[in-house]
């Protein structure tokens, strides 16, 4: 996997400041300040971020005008997952016969949900939208190295079958694997490395991996929406959430007051 991804020549190129701000999340050495500095050397990326900031999600009534009032509207958190986010999305080029926008549209959703979940397990919250944000970037590289078989399983996933087991059956690795190994390759903190290799079994190592456990819980959020609208919660991993040492009426109940999570995604995509 190391050997192809090294071989790919329309890799996207990781920014500066989205190498240093993924760092900071292992050292929280990042302030506002060196935000804005960052931010001084890409003027389509402040931009962006600028216009985010002042929307109704962000900004409310209060107009902001430059990076030095985002940090005091917003905070250094926020504004870091913002620029994380514009960074990524903007990274990232389109390619043949694969949907760059449904792409990141389903990634801000996993985010949001990742994000809101985040307060039930008391973890870092920027982290959390993080992991989720990034969790199918294996998707994005298999049609990067692998354009043809990425075709090939698009169409036979299109007929029912199981993305994972059709990836392994075609590639012998699959998107989790994948992702994990690219996150690893741009130096991304190891959090998100297991995050995106362990969403499908966060218990691992003799522990559980809350970031990954997080994703698995957005999956849901997202593959069964209407039962979540309903209350209907039969299919809800309750297992997981046990072991979580999370109470049942807890989650439902923190699920069924979910606002609107997913307002800004059109300025996200814009």
């Amino acid at each position: 996997m190391r050997e192809l991804i090294e071989k790919a020549t329309s890799l996207p190129s990781v920014p500066k400041i989205l190498q240093e701000l993924m760092a900071s999340f292992q050292s929280n050495s990042v302030g506002g300040e060196r935000i804005a500095t960052l931010l001084a050397n890409d003027q389509a990326i402040t931009a962006k971020v600028l216009r985010l900031a002042n929307s109704a999600k962000y900004g409310g009534h209060r107009k902001i005008g430059s990076v030095k009032d985002a940090v005091l509207v917003l905070g250094t958190d926020t504004l870091r997952t913002l620029v994380l986010s514009v960074s990524l999305s903007s990274s990232f080029k389109p390619l043949p016969n694969f949907d760059l926008n449904a792409y990141w549209r389903y990634s801000f959703r996993m985010a949001n949900r990742c994000k809101y979940m985040a307060k039930l397990l008391k973890v870092d919250p920027e982290l959390a939208y993080t992991c989720g944000l990034l969790h199918g970037i294996g998707e994005y590289l298999i049609h990067v190295v692998k354009p043809e078989q990425a075709v090939l399983i698009d169409q036979e996933v299109a007929l029912g079958n199981r993305r994972r087991e059709t990836e392994v059956r075609h590639l012998g690795f699959d998107f989790t694997q994948a992702g994990a190994e690219l996150a690893r390759y741009w130096h991304f903190p190891d959090q998100i490395v297991q995050a995106i290799a362990h969403q499908y079994a966060p218990a691992y190592g003799g522990k559980l991996d809350p970031y990954a456990s997080l994703i698995m819980l957005g999956r849901y959020l997202l593959e069964h929406e209407k039962d979540v609208k309903a209350e209907r919660y039969e299919l809800f991993p309750a297992k997981l959430a046990h072991a979580l040492h999370l109470k049942l009426e807890d989650v439902y109940r923190h699920i069924g007051q979910m606002p609107d999570l997913d307002a800004d995604i059109d300025d996200m995509l814009g």
